[in-house]
Parts: structure tokens; sequence; C-alpha cells
């Protein structure tokens, strides 16, 4: 048997939402490692994005950029458009994408409203809808969730909700897709510290209030969300189906 048929996503294709940096990037970068072909998904960041693909080439993988609006549904089937005609199929698709008004919540207003859940919430819909259109023999899909879905964080009002309806849409196309043998389930991630952190108001306070409160000694990173993310995507989750898997060191166990 050789090296590259041990890899666990040897010969299978793999869009993550949102891969150009931070969390999405380790994804993305993880699967490959495993053997996998990658869709790099941007908005902004196309350099970024494309040093990312660059790496994954480098390890022998196949990688395409593409440039998508999550909150415009016709730029949502662009990017699905781009993996049919490049690939013809989708084994993995991970919805990691996030963006949010990171306020209080008497200063939300319906357009920071609709824009977070949106990109959150609305693109996973749609975006498992055409994933399970390209995925005829069965497959895998995730979602990126996050504590504030059922935890109060602050500045968090928009995005919090969004993620709840997120692990809610989870379950409903995880028993929906079941007979297509396509699992889908989500991560509900601790507090991680990437670049996005830093659009929230007094986050060095925050973090330090977490740091805190941590049970364990570190808190969670990158990889243990991509450890965690191949292992929902494999044929060893195949019976967990629906579930949002807490990934924060134990921290949300604590009382008070």
């Amino acid at each position: 048997m050789t090296a590259q048929t041990n890899k666990r996503f040897a010969g299978k294709v793999v869009c993550v939402t949102g891969s150009s940096r931070g969390i999405g990037r380790q994804l993305a970068l993880s699967f490959a490692k495993e053997g996998a072909d990658l869709i790099i998904h941007y908005v902004r960041n196309g350099e970024a994005a494309r040093e990312v693909a660059k790496e994954i080439e480098e390890l022998g993988q196949k990688a395409i950029t593409v440039r998508a609006n999550l909150a415009q549904e016709e730029k949502i089937s662009t990017l699905f458009d781009e993996i049919e005609s490049e690939f013809g199929r989708l084994d993995v698709f991970i919805h990691n994408a996030a963006s949010g008004r990171n306020r209080a919540i008497m200063e939300v207003d319906s357009k920071g409203w609709d824009w977070t859940l949106n990109v959150n919430t609305r693109a996973f819909l749609l975006g498992g809808q055409h994933a399970a259109k390209l995925m005829p023999e069965g497959g895998a899909m995730l979602a990126i969730s996050s504590f504030g879905s059922d935890r109060v964080f602050p500045y968090y009002s928009t995005v919090g909700p969004s993620k709840a309806a997120l692990e809610s849409l989870v379950r409903y196309f995880a028993i929906e897709l079941a007979s297509k043998n396509i699992n889908v389930n989500a991560i509900s991630a601790g507090a991680v510290e990437t670049d996005a952190l830093n659009h929230f108001p007094e986050m060095d306070q925050t973090l330090a209030t977490l740091k805190e409160k941590m049970p364990y000694h570190r808190m969670v990173t990158a990889d243990d969300i991509a450890n965690t993310a191949l292992f929902l995507c494999s044929k060893e989750a195949e019976m967990m189906r629906g579930q949002t898997l807490r990934l924060d060191g134990g921290l949300t166990l604590l009382v008070p």
C-alpha cells in the first residue's frame, strides 16, 4: 500500500468557505495533508487565498480559489458552478465563513442583522443545498459554530443567534440527507485566537477573563478544530449525525 492511499481523504474534493486565513486556512491545509483537493473560498483576501492554494499545491494536491460574497445568493450559485466545472463533484463541504455586526444588542440595526444572518446562516442553507447535488455517492458537511450559540458573549448579539440557527439547520440537513449517505454535523468552538477577534471591542479584557477561567491550561486552537473536522467528515464518524460537538477545553461546563 502506498503512502498516498493511507491518507484519509485521498482523492476527495473539499470546499472550505472563508479559507484564506485563520481557522479556514488551517482546515484547508489539514485536509490537503490528508490527500484532498481543495476549493479555497474568499471574499476580500485574494492574495492570502492564493498563498493557501500555493501551499496546497506544494503538498501535491490541486487547489482553486473562488471569490464569492456569501451574502448574495447568485454568488453562492457561482461558487458551486465553478466547483462542478472544475471537479465535477464535491465530497466535503465546510461552512466556516462568518461575519457580523459586533455590537451590544440595543445597538443592532436591521441591516447588520440581515447581513450577519445571510452570511452565517442563509449561506449554509443555500450552500448545503448546492453541495448535496454534487454528492451523488454521499459525503459530509460541517458547520463551524461557536459557544455564542447558547451562551452570551460580549458584542455577539448578531453572531450568537445566527450560530444557534446554524446548529438547527445542521439537524434538519442531517435527517433529510441521511438517506443520501451525506453526514452533517457542527463544531461549536470556544474563542480561538485569530485575527477575527481583533474586530471585537474590549477583546484583550475578554480574552484575559476567558484565560483565567480555563479549566485546562490553554485556549482552543485552529489546529484543534481542524483535527476534529477531519474526524467528523470521515467514515469513522458515520453514526454521529446532526450533532454539535463542543470544543472548548471544558470552559462552558463551569458554573458560575
